[in-house]
């Protein structure tokens, strides 16, 4: 399969991966062709990349690290307490969510299941979603993230279940602002912006009452906005006076945020969001915990297109675990624009001379080469 900017696609390829609505359920499924009003429709729901056939990566797979019951379960929980909330905002007095933490955990155990029968995979989460509701898939992602980076720390099975309600809830304060802030599709006034950080202490308030909550996972709703400078808020607070736990959650939720698509600026590659999160690792985030981030990360995710520094065009055929920024790279065409009847892989932790210069545009035609893929060194 090829992971291609929606762009960059035409009329007649075939989907490689399902794409799946708001609700987790599926929207496209694989196998399914192309038309350009399909393509349009995509382009229209912020989705910018999709997977499509190619007969000569056949063998290049990748593989969901979390169940499709698990994700629609999880995206269908917060979308249901979050309108709730949202609707109960307008109801005097306090308002008490005791099913909040009894249903999430069960979501909870699910997301941790997965993951732990995927310990040491590297994590892409190249799901196709539209983005229609970018609080609910947003929330889901930020929660496997922090599950991932849990499980490669060593946490225990109930700190995992805190981190990770905490990682799920970090917005539920989103709830209490003003729709007309939330979805503003344009650079907030001052005014909008102080009522847009109060969603942290919102958060706080929902969650520190609920006897099914941890107060750890309200303190992550509380602080994941805190940076270890002090140039964060609501409090400003400094490295070790903020909770480890929000900590984890602060810079995934940074990363999956620069990589999602957004109504006011297109979504970053992976490689762009970690070399950001790395410009601020010894102000804003924890050096520590970047550093492990980046190695549980695809950083150019298997299957996308990439132009090479000698020219050459190809894939991401193979990840490395050791150097996650030096995958193995299938060349499909060569530095004239000719496409090879038989590709070659260069191994780039191998050929230190050789990097990947840009996400580019290959040519897709079906060639039906030999499957045996030589690797060149």
């Amino acid at each position: 399969m090829l992971l291609m900017p929606i762009n960059m696609c035409h009329p007649g390829m075939r989907l490689a991966k399902n794409i799946y609505n708001d609700d987790g359920m599926v929207l496209l499924a694989v196998n399914v062709e192309l038309t350009q009003r399909l393509i349009d429709r995509l382009f229209s729901y912020g989705i910018d990349y999709i997977y499509i056939e190619d007969s000569r990566t056949d063998d290049v797979i990748q593989e969901d690290i979390i169940q499709d019951e698990t994700r629609t379960r999880a995206v269908i929980e917060i979308r249901n307490t979050f309108k709730k909330v949202m609707e109960d905002s307008n109801k005097r007095g306090s308002v008490s969510y005791y099913d909040i933490g009894r249903n999430f955990r069960d979501v909870m155990r699910m997301i941790i299941d997965d993951l732990s029968a995927h310990q040491g995979a590297m994590v892409m989460l190249n799901n196709m979603n539209i983005k229609d509701n970018y609080l609910f898939q947003h929330s889901v992602n930020v929660s496997i993230y922090a599950i991932m980076l849990g499980i490669s720390y060593g946490y225990s099975r109930e700190n995992l279940e805190t981190l990770g309600l905490g990682a799920l809830l970090h917005d539920i304060g989103k709830t209490k602002v003003p729709l007309g802030i939330l979805r503003k599709p344009s650079q907030l006034t001052p005014e909008e912006f102080t009522e847009m950080k109060n969603h942290t202490n919102y958060g706080f308030q929902i969650l520190k009452e609920e006897p099914n909550i941890p107060l750890i996972s309200a303190h992550c709703a509380l602080q994941h906005h805190e940076r270890v400078n002090g140039s964060g808020y609501p409090r400003g607070l400094l490295g070790s006076d903020i909770n480890e736990f929000a900590k984890w959650i602060g810079l995934v939720d940074s990363y999956d945020a620069m990589t999602t698509t957004r109504v006011y600026r297109r979504p970053l590659l992976p490689h762009e969001a970690m070399e950001q999160l790395f410009a601020g690792s010894t102000t804003m985030y924890d050096q520590s915990q970047i550093a492990l981030f980046r190695d549980k990360i695809a950083i150019y995710p298997l299957g996308i297109t990439v132009r090479l520094n000698t020219g050459e065009y190809g894939i991401v055929s193979k990840l490395n675990m050791a150097v996650p920024q030096r995958p193995i790279v299938r060349v499909l065409q060569d530095e004239a624009g000719t496409v090879l009847k038989e590709p070659y892989e260069i191994d780039l932790s191998k050929r230190l001379s050789v990097l990947i210069s840009e996400i580019g545009e290959i040519k897709v035609d079906d060639l039906g080469t030999d499957p045996h893929i030589p690797t060149l060194l």
